[in-house]
């Protein structure tokens, strides 16, 4: 008779013989459970053609015949793949400011390949795209998706919905072109539904709004609240009636706040937080996705890449102040989502941010889960985010102990998404 055994939160089955569904097997010293902050030794997860675990067992009594696939990646540990909740994919970071009017729009679609590759080689096997020209993120998702180029799984957000003249305006840089205006400009609750209808419409599955200004918005104050609670909970409310969830770029408190009470699921950056604040974040169950590391990237190189003094200088006035922030809502129970806007540091650096986060107040256990298993809740997507039956067999391998030296999770050694492995050893790179 088959027995089952849970074992550090996994499904650990001790069988004879393989599924008869798996396709392949995937081998390695041990597996971190994120659920528990456990490990499981000797893990051999089967993986089905559609590329979902079937099995967790313990590769030292279970046999499997020549027909399995093994993935062995011995002296590793392995993870769930990583999930980075703040990208741009179609952005780059070493062409900012005006500098970006030299390319043609088609220029970034083609970027956002590479940008791809390069985080699905750095670890990260599902993101969250907040905001894109001409629905850039869906065409990147359809083309990774039917197998045109390697990449991340794509939870698109299409435009980022704003006040004219605010964050998400495309004019908010001002000049050269004072007539250009994003189609996603918002100036009332109506029009806010509407825009939630049209980004539904042609692929978006996830909705992103700008509450307050920007760093790189150089038209507005980076705190200043842009768009109204009344604005915001029809956009809410239109979004969760389609089934889409709803991201809010808010720096400043009075955003935040009224962000948080118009239902918003995810607050992005919020870096002027109150205590206040942060307790009404933690009564309603809002996400903080806070992006703490980018500030040593843009401080760093300064306005070598583009970017304009005046941006620079908001960056200097609230870093420290986010990440001061970010410290108050860990201790204040606030639930987190690892985000780092890449775009606005090099792709493909995503993992430095564990070592931030864990510098700022997390233990390695919390920065991890919030690159893995809590992006499942706030998704409510048991298919990502955890290695257990029925998840997809989306799996990372590192050496060393990411529990006692989280930095490990900035040089990932294998990746293996759905089953198939795009990243080390016998890998086609």
């Amino acid at each position: 008779m088959t027995k089952i055994f849970l074992l550090a939160g996994a499904a650990l089955l001790s069988i004879a013989a393989a599924p008869a569904a798996a396709a392949t097997v995937v081998t390695a010293d041990r597996m971190l459970d994120v659920t528990t902050g456990r490990y499981v030794e000797h893990p051999a997860i089967f993986i089905d053609d559609s590329g979902h675990i079937t099995a967790i067992a313990d590769a030292r009594t279970v046999r499997w015949g020549a027909n399995v696939k093994q993935i062995d990646l011995p002296g590793a540990t392995l993870l769930p793949g990583l999930i980075d909740m703040h990208v741009h994919l179609t952005s780059l970071a070493e062409v900012g400011g005006y500098q970006g009017l030299r390319y043609t729009d088609s220029f970034w679609p083609a970027v956002g390949m590479a940008n791809a590759r390069k985080t699905i080689d750095a670890g990260f096997t599902t993101v969250r795209n907040v905001g894109a020209g001409n629905f850039d993120d869906v065409g990147l998702k359809q083309a990774i998706d039917g197998g045109w180029g390697v990449g991340p799984r794509i939870i698109p957000s299409g435009y980022a919905i704003g006040a004219t003249g605010g964050h998400c305006d495309d004019n908010a840089g001002l000049p050269p072109s004072m007539e250009k205006q994003s189609p996603a400009i918002v100036d009332s609750p109506e029009a806010g539904r509407q825009r939630v209808r049209f980004m539904h419409k042609y692929g978006a599955q996830s909705i992103k709004i700008c509450a307050t200004g920007g760093v790189f918005s150089l038209a507005d104050s980076v705190g200043a609240q842009q768009l109204t609670l009344a604005e915001m909970k029809a956009i809410v409310e239109e979004a969760h009636m389609t089934g889409m969830k709803v991201a809010a770029h808010a720096h400043g408190d009075d955003g935040i706040r009224d962000a948080i009470l118009a239902g918003v699921d995810t607050i992005e950056h919020a870096s002027l937080a109150s205590d206040s604040t942060i307790a009404l974040a933690k009564a309603r169950g809002t996400w903080f996705d806070m992006d703490i590391y980018n500030d040593d990237y843009i401080l760093a190189t300064g306005t070598s890449n583009g970017t304009e003094q005046q941006s620079l200088d908001k960056e200097k006035e609230i870093g420290l102040k986010q990440r001061q922030t970010f410290q108050r809502a860990v201790r204040g129970g606030v639930r987190m989502l690892f985000g780092t806007d890449a775009g606005v540091y090099p792709h493909g650096d995503n993992g430095k941010q564990f070592a931030k986060m864990v510098q700022w107040g997390m233990t390695p256990l919390q920065a991890i889960q919030a690159a893995t298993l809590n992006p499942s809740i706030a998704y409510q997507r048991g298919d990502i985010g955890t290695l257990r039956v029925g998840a997809f067999g989306d799996i990372i391998a590192v050496k060393g102990d990411p529990l006692a030296n989280v930095s490990v999770l900035e040089h990932v050694d294998a990746v293996i998404k759905s089953g198939k492995q795009v990243k080390g050893p016998g890998s086609a790179q």
